[in-house]
C-alpha cells in the first residue's frame, strides 16, 4: 500500500508488529521502526517474521520524526533506523540512554532524550513519554542501562497513545498518564507476545491487560498491536485476535471500540476545521 504523503487529520496505518504510522497536522511520524526480516543481532538468528511490512519502504512517506520506545531488536531496528536517517533525516525521540546507542552506530542521527514525563515540541504537536512496565538490553551487559517509555502525542484536538511494549502491573501507570496528560482519543496498545504468563506478565500485557488499560485510559478507541509479525512467544499467531474479543465481552465493550489489527489497517479521525499546514519544519522546544 501507498499512504498519502501528508494528512491534517490524524490518519493510523498499522506497518506491522509495533510500527505505526502517525499521520497528523501535516506531519508524519512512525513509531519503532522495523523493516528487516529478523529481530536479532544476528542476522542469521532470532526471530523471523512471518508477514511482510504493510508499506514497503520506498512507499513510506517523508518521516518527520521517529518515535523509539526502548532498545529490544524487534523495537531499536539500527538496519531501519540507518536508512530513514541517511533518507529523511528525521528527528528520533527516546528515551534516556537510546540516544547513546544510536549515536554510536549512526553519528549523523537528529536525537532528543528524555525522562518519563518529559515534552517536545514538533511544530503544532507535542510529544510526552510516558511511563511503562518493562525493561532494556541489547546485550548481557547492559540491562536496564537505558530507559523505556509509551508517548502520547497530542495535536490539536486529538491525543494519540503508544504504549510501547509494558506490562500491567497495578495498573496505576496507566491511571497516572490519564490523570496527567488526559484521555487519549486513540490508543495504540500490544496484544501479543504474552504466554506463558507465568513469564510475560511482568513485562507483556496480554489481550485482556490491554483492554484494562483502555479502561484505565478512558480512551474513546483502541489499536491491537504487537500481534501475528514476529513470533516471540508461546501463543498462536492468531490467539491474540481472538483472546481480545473475549475480553471486550468480558468488559462489555462493543467490538468496533478496540480492534486487532493487521498490517495495513487504517484509521482516520477526520477534523474538517483543522486548517491544511502546508509545509512544515521541525522546531524542539527547550
Amino acid at each position: 500500500m501507498t499512504p498519502e504523503r501528508r494528512s491534517a487529520a490524524t490518519r493510523i496505518t498499522v506497518v506491522g508488529h509495533a510500527t505505526v504510522l502517525i499521520q497528523t497536522c501535516g506531519l508524519n511520524l512512525i513509531t519503532d521502526p522495523f523493516w528487516s526480516e529478523k529481530a536479532s543481532p544476528i542476522a542469521i538468528l532470532g526471530p523471523k517474521r512471518v508477514c511482510v511490512p504493510a508499506i514497503d519502504f520506498d512507499n513510506l512517506p517523508p518521516i518527520d520524526a521517529i518515535l523509539l520506545s526502548h532498545n529490544h531488536y524487534d523495537h531499536l531496528d539500527m538496519a531501519t533506523l540507518t536508512r530513514l536517517v541517511e533518507r529523511d533525516a528525521p528527528l528520533i525521540v527516546t528515551p534516556l540512554g537510546n540516544d547513546t546507542i544510536v549515536r554510536r552506530a549512526i553519528p549523523a542521527a537528529r536525537i532528543v532524550s528524555g525522562d518519563w514525563w518529559d515534552s517536545h515540541r514538533l511544530v503544532d504537536i507535542e510529544i510526552t513519554l510516558v511511563p511503562a512496565q518493562h525493561w532494556s538490553a541489547r546485550n548481557l551487559f547492559d540491562r536496564r542501562m537505558a530507559l523505556w517509555s509509551g508517548f502520547t502525542i497530542r495535536a490539536g484536538g486529538d491525543l494519540v497513545y503508544f504504549s510501547g511494549d509494558t506490562g500491567y502491573g497495578d495498573g496505576s501507570l496507566f491511571k497516572a498518564i490519564r490523570q496527567r496528560v488526559g484521555a487519549p482519543t486513540v490508543a495504540l496498545l500490544p496484544i501479543g507476545a504474552f504466554a506463558p504468563r507465568w513469564f510475560m506478565a511482568d513485562q507483556h500485557i496480554d489481550p485482556e491487560g490491554a483492554v484494562m488499560i483502555f479502561k484505565d485510559l478512558d480512551a474513546r478507541h483502541a489499536i491491537g498491536i504487537h500481534w501475528g509479525v514476529i513470533p516471540l512467544s508461546d501463543e498462536g499467531r492468531d490467539e491474540p485476535r481472538d483472546a481480545l474479543v473475549d475480553a471486550l465481552a468480558k468488559y462489555q465493550i462493543a467490538p468496533e471500540c478496540f480492534v486487532a489489527a493487521e498490517p495495513g489497517y487504517v484509521w482516520e479521525l477526520t477534523s474538517p476545521t483543522r486548517p491544511d499546514p502546508g509545509l512544515v519544519a521541525i522546531t524542539q522546544k527547550g
